[in-house]
């Protein structure tokens, strides 16, 4: 791997972790506010910066076949992981019958079909110069509030509401990513972070709902004026701490780097243990101000542990419709079965 590639590994690794410690930290928002404003903070950045990422590596999208490329990509773990957590619902909440609704996606998994339908919004967009293409895309994002009908359907109240950050995703190079992690950027973005943090500390009233582009603004009972504004404000603040973000990501390669590959089995697989966790007698045991701390270090041993070759290995044949991982790691441990049982012999 070429170390200008460490950057971005480096940034869905750390971005992982982010989710993964948001889930988490849901289950105590009501409770605690320190944790609610960290909780929004997180939100301003962690998924918009993921979609932007996203976007900058959209590009082979005029590749013969290509629909059907990230038609298995992503609608058909889309659909596997939606049958398997309407199961996993099914017994955790102890329902009385199973639904399994393919259009509805659960929980986390809207952000597969919305990758979907943004790769495929890119074949007309792509052709419309950034200005233009960006226009539209915000229009539409704020348009799509007024119409009550969209909302988890589909995905499609989120695919209209964060395309505008995958196209400004697919439109960024190099060279902008250089100019965002120069030093004086990094002043700049620690301020930002610094007064989002103030300012949901000073205004905690302010819905985090606002921050998910799941819903409609009638659904927020905010006015339909109102609810535009907001959503645009939320644009320019999501924007800023995208890219605040960014700038603090390092560009080495560390320990975590080479599993910046294997952020979508974190994703698709996190959801099991967070659910859990938040339905257990576990969750009574974070009230302390050490939960933040506590929280931080399950989020990050979770990320470490499902994004590891023998986990990715396990679930490659769900997940990627592949086996090369599993059958890698069945020759390594059948190798090291054969060089245990050669020395236990040998003694």
């Amino acid at each position: 791997m070429k170390q200008r590639n460490y950057y971005f590994d480096n940034a869905k690794f750390i971005l992982i972790f982010f989710v993964v410690f948001g889930h988490l930290l849901r289950t105590f928002i009501e409770d605690n506010e320190i944790i609610y404003t960290i909780y929004k903070v997180i939100y301003t950045f962690h998924m918009p910066a993921f979609i932007l990422v996203s976007g900058f590596f959209a590009r082979g999208f005029n590749e013969k076949g290509y629909i059907a490329k990230i038609a298995k990509k992503l609608i058909l773990p889309y659909l596997i992981f939606q049958l398997i957590y309407s199961v996993y619902y099914f017994y955790l909440y102890d329902k009385s019958h199973l639904t399994v609704d393919p259009l509805n996606p659960h929980w986390s998994l809207w952000f597969l079909i919305s990758l979907f339908f943004w790769n495929i919004m890119l074949i007309g967009f792509s052709r419309l110069t950034p200005g233009i293409g960006l226009s539209i895309s915000l229009l539409l994002g704020l348009g799509v509030g007024y119409l009550d009908w969209v909302s988890n359907y589909l995905s499609l109240s989120r695919t209209f509401v964060f395309f505008p950050m995958f196209l400004l995703g697919y439109h960024l190079t190099k060279d902008h990513v250089k100019k965002v992690t120069k030093p004086g950027f990094r002043i700049l973005a620690l301020v930002s972070f610094l007064i989002v943090f103030v300012g949901f500390t000073l205004y905690p009233t302010i819905d985090y709902k606002w921050l998910l582009g799941s819903k409609p603004y009638s659904a927020m009972d905010s006015a339909a004026g109102t609810g535009m504004l907001i959503r645009l404000g939320l644009y320019g603040l999501s924007t800023v701490m995208v890219f605040s973000f960014l700038a603090f990501v390092p560009k080495g390669q560390y320990f975590f780097t080479k599993l910046g590959k294997h952020t979508l089995y974190v994703y698709l697989l996190h959801g099991f243990f967070v659910r859990t966790f938040r339905e257990s007698d576990a969750a009574s045991y974070f009230q302390d101000p050490e939960t933040l701390l506590f929280l931080a270090g399950i989020a990050l041993a979770l990320t470490l542990v499902l994004s590891s070759g023998f986990i990715t290995a396990i679930a490659q044949p769900i997940i990627e419709l592949k086996l090369s991982r599993f059958i890698k790691v069945k020759y390594r441990t059948a190798a090291l079965y054969k060089l245990f049982r050669k020395k236990m012999l040998s003694n």
